[in-house]
């Protein structure tokens, strides 16, 4: 097993040092191209949420009024340590979860480094006051936050939640997935080596009925963020309602992409499928349906089964996707698949047997099914694996009808002729956000779905309001 630093996995970071848990068990972090253990991790319990939560409302008192150029600094000084660290990051990320390191570096790592600097560089925005009439506005951190983060892509939501927050003065207590907690160590690490004060980060590993139904209903927690299963998030927002804290949600999704008859349709397709292969289809964004003109819908089945067939699998330098993340997920998606048959779905590449020469791992094929309906479960639940479904639609009225006709809202595509053409279109679509015609995910705009994919924004400045509390002062006229 490849060595990710010295990593501290027995341990909890609470109020800046690494401490036994209060009676937590050892959990098996297992390598998913391997079948192998990499690790064990604690996990944590109710007295070491209490613990934890304690610290954070502590030194709340005195970070809330940190000035922004210091917090500014430190989150500059973690960023750093990013950078240093990067390799170990990598790491932790593709070998739990098992992302080809290659691709993880851009698609996992990159990113969360780069908004940590967009947040260091916006902790100056809470000093700042606004006139309106005779009244001025502050700005002033929620509190004390409880973070649940998701396993697909963990070291990208752990940034989302941990870099406005601490922008904004906030402290909090940090719960990472089962499956994929390695980064978050990591990042304790180099959040501790920073000099950021005892209390304002804590870590807690541990299951969700355990220590994240702690953290969602803890009275002394101000917020608490979520990301992971519309489900789950269901349950979350119950556990916090009766303290009546903010509470936000990145959840689920179906998402639509909607190919022009105008379009380039190799380019187009190409780009949808490798949009659900990439991270072996567990990302929350994928844009699963793919709508297609009826007039064109063969020669778009025949091109999404060459991408899938082309799909090289594996952890080396040369693959594209990598295994699914734990065996449960692998078992999922192939009963996905198994239902999509059952459902009537052609079947056009890929199926539930295990690939050609990859039998160690939690591997599925590139699966491409055709001549799929908006209601077959294939199309309207969230299968989280590499199956894209190739819907056909005759004017864009329908294309549009079929696209909304889901219970999600997250993300959306839209391929036309051009950027222009494609905006009556995306203005149609009901989801927090759209990519056009390829364009790339932006740390600068707002992240976040309507419907049952959840509320409230990552990223971007709208990602930062969501830590910020307003207070309104009336001065005398």
């Amino acid at each position: 097993m490849k060595e990710i630093g010295n990593l501290s996995t027995h341990k909890l970071y609470i109020n800046g040092e690494w401490r036994d848990s209060k009676g937590g068990n050892l959990h098996p972090v297992i390598n998913p191209a391997t079948e192998e253990v990499l690790c064990e991790v604690i996990q944590g319990t109710l007295d070491d949420v209490d613990d934890a939560v304690a610290a954070a409302k502590n030194a709340f008192k005195v970070w809330r009024h940190t000035r922004a150029a210091k917090r500014q600094a430190l989150m500059h000084a973690i960023a750093d340590g990013m950078e240093a660290r990067k390799q170990d990051l990598v790491d932790a990320v593709s070998l739990a979860l098992g992302c080809p390191a290659h691709i993880t570096e851009w698609l996992h790592v990159d990113g969360p480094i780069y908004a940590m600097r967009y947040y260091a560089d916006r902790a100056a925005v809470m000093e700042e006051t606004e006139k309106a009439g005779h009244s001025l506005i502050l700005r002033e951190p929620v509190g004390v936050c409880g973070f649940i983060t998701p396993w697909n892509y963990p070291l990208h939501q752990f940034v989302g939640k941990v870099a406005p927050a601490l922008a904004a003065g906030c402290c909090m207590i940090q719960k990472p997935s089962e499956t994929t907690p390695l980064q978050d160590y990591v990042m304790a690490e180099i959040i501790d080596a920073a000099g950021v004060p005892a209390g304002v980060f804590n870590l807690v590993p541990g299951s969700g009925p355990v220590v994240g139904a702690a953290l969602a209903a803890h009275e002394s927690i101000d917020m608490v963020s979520f990301t992971g299963s519309t489900r789950a998030g269901v349950e979350v927002a119950k556990s916090a309602a009766p303290t009546v804290k903010r509470v936000t949600q990145e959840l689920g999704g179906k998402s639509p992409l909607i190919i022009t008859p105008d379009a380039d349709l190799d380019a187009a397709v190409r780009w949808g499928c490798e949009d659900v292969f990439i991270n072996s289809g567990q990302t929350c964004t994928a844009l699963t349906r793919m709508l297609v003109p009826a007039e064109h819908y063969e020669e778009a089945v025949a091109i999404a089964k060459q991408v899938a067939e082309g799909i090289a699998m594996g952890t080396g330098d040369d693959a594209f996707m990598g295994p699914l993340s734990s065996a449960r997920q692998r078992e999922i998606v192939r009963g996905y698949i198994d239902k999509g048959i059952s459902e009537g779905a052609r079947l056009v590449t890929g199926g539930s047997e295990t690939p050609a020469g990859l039998d160690q791992g939690f591997y599925v094929k590139p699966t491409v099914f055709a001549d799929v309906t908006n209601d077959m479960a294939i199309a309207r639940e969230e299968i989280f694996g590499p199956v894209t479904c190739l819907i056909p639609y005759r004017d864009m009225d329908e294309a549009i009808a079929i696209a909304n006709d889901t219970e999600y809202g997250l993300s959306s595509g839209v391929w036309a002729k051009d950027a222009e053409s494609a905006m009556p279109v995306v203005r149609r679509i009901e989801a927090g956000l759209c990519f056009v015609n390829g364009g790339e995910f932006n740390y600068d705009a707002p992240f976040g779905g309507v419907k049952r994919s959840g509320n409230g924004r990552e990223f971007g400045n709208a990602g930062l309001d969501e830590f910020i509390e307003l207070k309104s002062v009336q001065l005398p006229t």
